[in-house]
């Protein structure tokens, strides 16, 4: 009997301690209702009324400007977020049954704050640097940023990024001034680079052909060659007729008391022994 008694006390206290939920176990999409597995509402709706033995879980699309992200049990939808204009916001991405509205700030503005529930005036970025949208959007709080190499900004402005440096081997240009972070390349022809180089070294050839030239002329100007004959004390040559059409006379010369002295041609040098003494 007393053995009896013992298994009866064990068995209702283990029959106390079970509850029928806890034998059920449910897929992802499904939740325990009443020892039962009911369905999930998918994506966009909301549950209308529980499954029961005969009938499945009831579920309703999501009213307008509500949106339910993922499967569930809920019986509402929660409301899209409002952009307000008088915030600074506008929509980027607008709302749907399964969605949220995307909100973000106007053009010239940024995020007062993590929440970006209300925007503020960008400052205005300086020469050198760029705004950033994407700063602006990840609610930062300064969407200026130094121009990088090869990119850049001549303006002071609130929307204006660092724009790239134009390519002047994509115009079939070479570079004539290299761009800065405030200023941009300036091209120039190809063709007028080489004249640049070719314009000084031509004009340099021709003044050396001229000096050359006239050196040439000066040199050999037969009046020139007579006078300095005369003055080293040589013989005159046979000259040729003047530009006037008139012969020469043709010149010899003496020495006269260890003077040189020119004479006509035809007439004797005569000079007495006295003299020559």
């Amino acid at each position: 009997m007393k053995r009896l008694r013992l298994l009866g006390l064990l068995g209702a206290v283990l029959l106390g301690c079970w509850e029928p939920g806890d034998a059920v176990r449910c897929f992802d999409k499904q939740y325990e209702h009443k020892g039962r597995c009911c369905n999930r509402c998918q994506p966009g709706e909301k549950l209308v009324s529980e499954c029961s033995v005969t009938e499945d879980s009831v579920c309703a699309r999501c009213e307008s400007r509500h949106y339910q992200q993922g499967w569930t049990k809920e019986r509402h939808c929660t409301p899209h977020d409002i952009c307000e204009d008088n915030a600074g916001l506008i929509v980027k991405t607008p709302g749907n049954a399964t969605h949220n509205t995307v909100c973000q700030c106007r053009a010239g503005m940024h995020c007062s704050d993590t929440s970006c529930q209300t925007c503020v005036e960008n400052q205005p970025c300086q020469r050198g640097f760029g705004f950033v949208a994407a700063k602006a959007m990840a609610r930062m709080s300064s969407p200026c940023e130094p121009c990088a190499e090869g990119t850049f900004s001549n303006v002071s402005s609130k929307t204006e990024p660092c724009y790239p440096w134009t390519s002047c081997e994509e115009k079939g240009l070479v570079v004539k001034v290299k761009g800065t972070n405030t200023s941009d390349v300036i091209c120039e022809s190809g063709r007028r680079s080489s004249l640049s180089v070719l314009i000084p070294i031509t004009a340099a050839i021709v003044t050396c052909l001229v000096g050359i030239c006239i050196y040439c002329l000066v040199h050999t100007d037969p009046r020139r060659r007579v006078q300095k004959q005369i003055e080293a004390g040589k013989p005159v040559e046979n000259q040729q007729p003047t530009e006037d059409g008139e012969d020469m006379p043709h010149m010899q010369e003496t020495l006269l008391k260890g003077q040189p002295v020119a004479q006509e041609d035809g007439k004797e040098s005569r000079i007495s022994e006295q003299e020559r003494l």
